[in-house]
């Protein structure tokens, strides 16, 4: 199994009354509330954070795409994943992603991450995303049903760009570009492919097909979670498609700690932080066209009970108890040992063969969030190295899994002398 660092860029300065009870944080969130200098102390923050797991011995540090909201200040993934590549060694760089359909023209993704990889030495992951509708509807104005059309078209002109070796034109709907001829190509012959959603059927019939990791990245736990993933994998067995769990990564917030009451104490005010602030507000989060009739109507089956709608509406109001959460599995929390137990249930529940644990959350402080981080990365990751190790990972870089797997052995060399 492998493990991902993963988390929110949040700003940790917002006043306990914002947002209000259902208005959300994102595309009209008052710039006022942000102080341009708090912002570089965040940056920076999770800049060591990723820098500390890469020591740690995670198996990528992930970075994604999100526009004019405090829960996640990362306008350009790629901007952060530049930092980290050039100040870690090991772990892969795992873009979740690049929004495709706001790229114009999208060559410029290709260029980026083929940047990336030359600077990591081969450990990109290309993660390509269809966009919150909040990011892509609403704060960059693309019309909903344009984007998956949008997607597609970008997917394919990225990825011929990797693949050929003469210039060519490129005549889209969308982008016409008379020469493409890039400059620098991926070390990588071509970087593996990552697709993340919630339930778009159309994601899964790309994904499958195509054989890409599919990422399920939401935080409102595991019970509202389980029937989609359930869904994902009923309809990859349904079309013959690959059912190696490696090609399934699950996001999942994580608090470990020396003892259950230390945990409660250190993270319980952060994990109520971040579910406040991460709620786009139902009024950006549903425009026309965004979702297909037959993927509204599995979401709705399989999620809008009763019993899920009131979950989301008190996890995201803090109205849960620290352990409520952790029940529910908006979080897993606790020692060393309990994390990884609850883990190992997750993954077999799920059937996960990639984890991207989030280890910062809300306005959680910086020591916290480091310790956070060292007791995963050494005391629940050398745990759960055994599950699914008999099934091949290829959507992992090759010189990640080569130089983090020489790293893990030459600890427990170190640690049985």
């Amino acid at each position: 199994m492998k493990f991902h660092w993963f988390a929110e860029v949040t700003y940790d300065g917002l006043p306990g009354a914002f947002p209000a009870p259902g208005a959300g944080t994102w595309v009209d969130a008052p710039v006022g509330l942000a102080d341009p200098r708090r912002v570089g102390k965040n940056y920076r923050m999770f800049i060591r954070l990723m820098q500390q797991a890469d020591r740690d011995g995670f198996d990528g540090l992930a970075v994604n795409e999100h526009h004019q909201t405090p829960f996640a200040m990362t306008p350009s993934p790629n901007l952060l994943a530049a930092s980290v590549a050039s100040s870690t060694e090991n772990a892969a760089i795992l873009v979740i992603g690049d929004s495709l359909a706001l790229y114009n023209p999208p060559i410029r993704v290709a260029e980026e991450l083929a940047y990336l990889d030359c600077l990591s030495d081969g450990r990109v992951i290309a993660g390509f995303v269809f966009g919150t509708p909040m990011d892509s509807a609403f704060a960059y104005a693309r019309p909903p049903v344009e984007l998956r059309e949008r997607f597609h078209e970008a997917r394919e002109l990225v990825l011929r760009a990797w693949r050929e070796r003469e210039p060519f034109a490129f005549n889209g709907k969308f982008t016409q570009l008379r020469y493409v001829n890039l400059w620098p190509r991926p070390v990588q012959e071509r970087p593996a492919v990552w697709v993340p959603g919630s339930n778009s059927v159309e994601t899964w019939e790309l994904v499958t097909r195509e054989n890409y990791c599919y990422g399920h990245l939401s935080f409102s736990g595991l019970r509202a979670a389980k029937p989609l993933v359930d869904g994902y994998w009923d309809y990859v067995a349904a079309h013959d498609g690959d059912l190696n769990p490696h090609r399934m990564a699950f996001t999942q917030l994580i608090c470990v700690a020396d003892s259950d009451a230390e945990a409660e104490r250190r993270y319980y005010e952060a994990v109520k932080y971040f579910q406040r602030v991460r709620d786009p507000g139902p009024r950006f989060a549903t425009p026309p066209g965004y979702t297909s009739a037959a993927s509204l109507a599995g979401l709705l089956g399989r999620t809008a009970t009763p019993e899920a709608i009131e979950d989301r509406r008190r996890a995201t109001r803090g109205e849960m108890s620290f352990w409520e959460y952790d029940e529910k599995g908006y979080i897993i929390a606790g020692t060393p040992d309990r994390v990884a137990q609850r883990v190992r249930e997750l993954a077999t529940e799920l059937r996960v063969g990639q984890l991207i644990a989030s280890l910062h959350m809300g306005d959680l402080d910086e020591e916290t969030a480091a310790e956070n981080t060292h007791l995963f990365g050494t005391k629940v990751i050398p745990q759960l190295r055994d599950l699914w190790a008999d099934e091949p990972d290829h959507w992992t870089p090759e010189v990640s899994r080569q130089r983090v797997g020489a790293r893990a052995s030459a600890s427990t060399l170190v640690g049985g002398s």
